[in-house]
């Protein structure tokens, strides 16, 4: 048994936490809202996160779960955007202080329409008409919803209806939404081509869309806003920008933040929280394409010894904050993303992003060798990466192994070499 890679030290950058712990450390005072997150999509950590798990009402942000499905309707060829249908009663559901498109009985609308209706406008009975055209009635819809909110992880959710009117039995959470926001950019990222739109109109009713940093910064192309007064101003925002790794040039963020005082106030926040997680954190590829791992024995074949190797790049976020003191997002600079410190005369002092750092790796393999025949996908080794000597990531490294047996006469002549 040979391990090739179980302590490697590459330059890259450092950070200080647990897997899927916080990268940064915020200071929540300094945040005006009830919970937050913030997510990288490309590597599912968490980067600052406060009151994630707490159970809220998170309102339009349902709509999200919504499109998803309407998305993945679309992508199964079961629905089309140009297909036309025609509003049910289940439109009278919405009530008259809800936001809606104010589709009448018997009007016949598009799955395009309703779509951009649904995350634009935020509209109730889009909301309604696209569940009873998926599911056949909503109660049926709502199951699936719940459904899917399985399949991601979301373990703090429970959806009761499509639209996110508040109920006792409906409720999600910051972490839960940043998840179903990971899903929507990921698998269905047609969503962004409806909530980056600055405004939607149908049948001479006009609306802006809510999401105010949409005017502010070009990078910003969703995702949904939320408010009633049970859940306060809710807002889960996302952005693309340029990662600088060739293997995924774009790196996309995703910030939920529940129970603002305003909507200037959750944007704002909102914002600010996306600036601090680009300025303070890189992804960083700690494991190349076919990078070989180790080497197993291999015991019964002519084939010595097994390469376990990366099947794809391996992609880490990691901190650039070196600070012992937490951050306090009030002192943020918003034009230079900056985090600003006070030194002991008051003055303000700039803490700039780490540069370059080390990190390193370090091989658990599951197996000591291999025998064959085998012919089976086999779990082979964890690859856990450090920095600062703290746990930040971990990888399985799975192969589906394929070794054929030696023939008599072969294990013979092996037999005869062992003995001289």
């Amino acid at each position: 048994m040979k391990i090739l890679t179980s302590f490697i030290t590459l330059m890259s950058l450092v950070c200080s936490t647990l897997v899927n712990a916080a990268l940064l450390d915020i200071n929540p005072l300094s945040v005006e809202a009830e919970a937050w997150t913030i997510l990288d999509t490309q590597t599912g950590q968490t980067i600052a996160e406060y009151n994630s798990h707490a159970q809220r009402a998170p309102a339009s942000m349902t709509k999200m779960m919504v499109a998803y499905i309407a998305l993945k309707e679309l992508k199964a060829g079961h629905l089309t955007k140009e297909e036309i249908i025609t509003a049910t009663p289940v439109v009278k559901m919405v009530q008259w202080d809800e936001s809606q498109m104010y589709l009448k009985q018997g009007e016949q609308i598009s799955i395009d329409q309703l779509l951009a209706g649904l995350i634009v406008m935020s509209a109730n009975d889009a909301a309604v008409t696209l569940a009873e055209r998926i599911s056949g009635n909503v109660p049926a819809f709502v199951a699936r919803m719940n459904q899917e909110a399985q399949a991601l992880g979301m373990k703090d959710t429970h959806f009761a209806n499509p639209p996110g009117v508040t109920m006792p039995d409906h409720f999600s959470s910051a972490h839960d939404m940043a998840l179903l926001g990971q899903a929507v950019t990921m698998q269905t990222p047609e969503y962004l081509h409806y909530s980056v739109l600055p405004s939607f109109s149908y049948n001479q009713h006009f609306h802006h869309a809510t999401n105010l940093v949409l005017k502010s910064d070009p990078s910003v192309d969703g995702l949904k806003t939320g408010f009633t007064k049970a859940a306060g101003y809710n807002l889960a925002l996302t952005a693309h920008r340029p990662s600088g790794l060739i293997e995924s040039p774009d790196r996309r963020l995703i910030v939920v933040v529940m129970g603002a005082k305003s909507g200037v106030k959750r944007a704002e926040i909102a914002h600010k929280l996306l600036n601090l997680g680009y300025a303070y954190t890189r992804d960083e590829i700690v494991i190349k394409d076919k990078q070989l791992i180790a080497e197993l024995p291999v015991i019964k074949s002519t084939l010595k010894m097994f390469k376990v190797e990366a099947k794809k790049p391996q992609i880490v976020t990691t901190s650039l904050y070196n600070d012992p003191t937490p951050i306090d997002l009030m002192a943020f600079d918003v034009v230079n993303s900056r985090v600003m410190k006070s030194d002991a005369n008051g003055l303000l002092t700039v803490i700039h992003p780490l540069v370059t750092t080390q990190t390193h790796l370090n091989v658990e393999l599951n197996e000591t060798s291999l025998t064959a025949p085998l012919e089976k996908i086999i779990h082979l080794a964890k690859v856990n990466v450090y920095q600062n000597n703290i746990l930040i990531q971990s990888f399985d490294i799975e192969d589906e192994v394929h070794i054929e047996q030696a023939s008599w006469f072969e294990r013979l002549l092996e037999w005869f070499k062992t003995l001289f």
